[in-house]
């Protein structure tokens, strides 16, 4: 049992929390010797106030000085990390998670596009939107750069749940006017004075953010690419998303498609979309210059390891990332990704990297999952870490979850022991809790109170 938890919603001029807390103020890098890359108090408190953290550290330096009155929701034999942040996921794919597919393109074809077809339907939108954003906080992310559909209704419902639920979420509206079904095709002009519209209306808006979002190169035609590289000039706060290097079909695609260009890359490079609010999803297929590119450029790379198994697209290198010094960040890519979890994709992360003859240490695991997705969004001044001043988005993990995490934990030994069993053995039944902005989004089961 857990006493004094504030119900849904309360609002208080101070709030704090008690029990075991971890964040990063720096990527760990691949070794796990850098203890200044984090910060980790066994027994902390969290303290915030209007929805803001205050102060995080020591409970016996924190606690005699609360302001008076101030409720401790005590979470003491839990582990409390800012919340995740998905830097890919289609939202409108939610409903096809694992339908049975081959390679990426015809797995578009046969389920996913048609499955955005029903997007058109506002309706429809809507209670995907609700479903999606519970999803997300079951699973303890707080933060994720998402694709609607090419339906400006598909953004805003996304957008409008959001903003209820107090997401910190970047969306946009898809690019597609060619080599795709007509109803879910528009036009060099439509697309750009719908983004134009929705950017007016969404972008800034509490929380929210937009991103000019042409799927992926073979999906647009030049003038197209033209009028998405005119809306990132014209709004210099909004972000680019798309696909690039994600299968070696897809690459040998845009090469036919765009003869001229250097590589995948350099086509979206052409029109300047390569830039520092940029996120490109996969860069599996990319050669040292495209990496270097984008490290230059300051772009990121969202790392997508359960859809990339399951399409079979290959293998993101990650140390090649580094060594580029390019941001990475995590993906969950639902509908061809596997799961919502950020647990999950880690679990699936250490295995792709083990398979490229690297390791991803459980610190730096989390690191992408928290800071290293705040600074691939560019957002890191605001959430992705306990420093006072940053929302008081977190997540509340419990260690023991179930019987076989609790029956691990009795011979774990060391705080990356902890992180490693519940980033293989955890999912969203190892999330007690999802905290946003200092109001709890999310509470897993009703024995907790």
């Amino acid at each position: 049992m857990i006493a004094g938890t504030p119900a849904a919603g309360a609002a208080a001029p101070y709030c704090a929390w008690r029990g075991e807390l971890l964040w990063f103020v720096a990527d760990p890098g691949p070794g796990d010797g850098d203890t200044a890359s984090w910060r980790h108090e066994p027994d902390g408190v969290l303290l915030a106030r209007g929805g803001r953290i205050e102060a995080a550290g020591a409970a016996s330096a924190l606690l005699a000085g609360l302001p008076a009155g101030t409720e401790v929701v005590d979470f003491r034999g839990h582990l409390l990390l800012p919340g995740f942040v998905d830097t890919h996921v289609h939202y409108a794919q939610t409903g096809i998670i694992a339908s049975f597919g081959e390679g990426l393109l015809e797995w578009l074809e046969r389920c996913a596009l048609p499955a955005e077809m029903r997007f058109c339907d506002a309706g429809h939108a809507r209670a995907e939107a609700e479903f999606f954003c519970t999803e997300l906080l079951r699973n303890g992310t707080t933060t994720a750069l998402v694709f609607a559909t090419t339906h400006p209704a598909s953004a805003d419902a996304i957008f409008e749940v959001a903003a209820a639920r107090g997401l910190c979420l970047v969306a946009g509206k898809v690019m597609m006017d060619r080599n795709g079904p007509a109803p879910l095709r528009d036009t060099a002009q439509s697309s750009y004075d719908e983004s134009k519209a929705l950017i007016a209306k969404w972008h800034g808006h509490g929380r929210l953010g937009y991103a000019v979002t042409p799927r992926f190169a073979p999906t647009s035609t030049d003038a197209q690419l033209e009028a998405a590289g005119a809306l990132v000039r014209e709004h210099p706060g909004v972000w680019l998303q798309s696909h690039v290097a994600e299968s070696r079909a897809e690459a040998r695609w845009v090469a036919a498609l765009f003869p001229w260009s250097r590589s995948y890359l350099d086509v979206y490079d052409r029109f300047g979309l390569v830039g520092p609010r940029s996120v490109y999803a996969h860069c599996i297929h990319l050669d040292r210059a495209d990496r270097e590119r984008i490290a230059a450029a300051g772009a990121a790379m969202s790392f997508c390891p359960t859809s990339n198994l399951f399409l079979g697209s290959g293998l993101f290198d990650l140390g090649a990332a580094s060594t580029a010094g390019a941001r990475v960040a995590l993906g969950t890519d639902v509908g061809a990704g596997t799961s919502l979890g950020i647990l999950q994709t880690l679990n699936e992360a250490y295995k792709v990297i083990r398979l490229t003859g690297q390791t991803l240490t459980p610190m730096r695991a989390f690191y992408l999952a928290t800071l290293g997705g705040a600074r691939a969004l560019g957002l890191d001044a605001r959430i992705g870490s306990f420093e006072r001043g940053h929302d008081a988005d977190f997540v509340v993990l419990d260690p023991r979850a179930t019987p076989l995490l609790a029956h691990r934990m009795e011979t774990v030994e060391s705080l990356a022991g902890k992180l490693f069993a519940l980033m293989t053995l955890g999912d969203d039944r190892a999330v007690l809790a999802t905290y946003v902005m200092g109001r709890r989004a999310h509470l897993r089961d009703a024995t907790v109170r």
